[in-house]
């Protein structure tokens, strides 16, 4: 559906509550920039960091990450995003009581959700837009909450018969009731060890451990972000990322030229965490191609698709892997809403593939119409 001007009306949803919100801003300033004005008609709607949906921004100048300080601005005018058929117009409240102005601001085609972490790629909002009957760029429900939980979404994966590193899982209750036995399992894993909040991205809250002594601190530091944490062992090799784009409801999804981010030689013995994502990026450059055997390149593409599919995925997934000194290829995570900005791996290595920005957000957005909502 077109709207009486001819352009696709697209609903780009910004900020959110989570950790990630700075990231989301940036993220739809470079997507509002590279949308074609003669094509869409653009409705900017910003979320706070208290969960309000207000009018975002229309300028895409404004939404640039500087230092990771980018943030929606409170208001008093909301905006109402309704369940329905999917022809009910989005309404702009402003005031309350006698006081209160609706604006109509009419049905959209498509929303374009530029959000990252809880309510926002975990299956949240993707309920919302489902029960609104409105077409979305991205995964759908269980694909984005099994995506967003690191625990199931490696339970999704070994189903599969796609191998991923040892780890384990620990909840608020246990840790909270059997704070002993959950340690004790824990040691059991060979250090050093990676303790991650199990449903938060961009690297937030994440601890290398050396040692057992370290794994208390560690745990309650992922809980600042997640209360439920997931402990990986580490895996002596190398980072390798793929980026896999559906292909509809009548191809097969393809996969990007895998790529590598790599850190200068004074933080080689770091990881890849949100400081070097989207501050302290002078140290890290990105290798795309990753220089790997030709093999094991292809392996991992032929996994990254095999990993979308098994976890459900639509339109777009960026899957991270493990190469290891013996050349086996282990599955670390998958992220259904990845990074993207134009400087993010995911679009990096679509480009690099034959696949500009702005054909990238073009061929999201087909997907999205082509998928339409409910059970398919």
């Amino acid at each position: 559906m077109k709207q009486q001007n001819g352009k696709i009306r697209v609903a780009l949803i910004y900020g959110g509550t989570s950790g990630e919100h700075p990231i989301s801003c940036a993220t739809a300033g470079a997507v509002m920039a590279a949308l074609d004005p003669e094509k869409y008609e653009v409705l900017s709607i910003a979320i706070t960091e208290r969960g309000d949906w207000v009018p975002g921004v229309t300028d895409p100048r404004l939404l640039q990450l500087n230092k990771a300080s980018t943030h929606v601005a409170q208001s008093e005018t909301r905006i109402v995003f309704a369940p329905g058929s999917g022809r009910q117009s989005l309404l702009q409240i402003t005031g309350q009581g006698a006081q209160m102005r609706v604006t109509d601001l009419g049905p959209v085609d498509v929303a374009f959700p530029l959000l990252h972490g809880p309510f926002g790629e975990d299956g949240t909002i993707q309920g919302l837009f489902e029960m609104a009957n409105v077409p979305y760029v991205g995964c759908g429900v269980f694909a984005s909450a099994a995506g967003m939980d690191k625990e199931y979404m490696k339970t999704v994966l070994c189903a599969a018969g796609i191998p991923t590193g040892p780890y384990t899982a620990v909840t608020a209750k246990d840790w909270l009731l059997n704070r002993e036995d959950v340690l004790e399992k824990i040691r059991r894993l060979k250090f050093p060890l990676y303790v991650k909040p199990a449903r938060a991205g961009s690297s937030l809250g994440i601890t290398r451990v050396e040692t057992s002594e370290g794994l208390v601190r560690a745990i309650e530091t992922a809980q600042e972000y997640d209360p439920k944490v997931i402990v990986e062992q580490g895996i002596s090799g190398m980072e390798v990322e793929c980026a896999v784009l559906g292909g509809g409801l009548h191809s097969p999804a393809r996969a990007s030229v895998p790529g590598r981010a790599v850190m200068g030689d004074a933080e080689a013995d770091g990881f890849y965490d949100f400081r070097h994502k989207y501050i302290a990026t002078d140290s890290l450059q990105m290798q795309i191609p990753a220089q790997i055997p030709s093999e094991t390149a292809q392996k991992i593409r032929r996994m990254a698709v095999r990993a979308f599919d098994a976890v459900g995925c639509e339109g777009l997934t960026r899957v991270d892997f493990f190469v290891t000194e013996d050349g086996s290829v282990l599955v670390n995570e998958i992220n259904t809403m990845p990074g993207f900005t134009p400087f993010s791996m995911y679009p990096t290595m679509w480009e690099k593939t034959g696949i500009s920005y702005p054909q990238l957000i073009d061929r999201l957005i087909e997907l999205a119409l082509e998928r339409g909502t409910g059970l398919h």
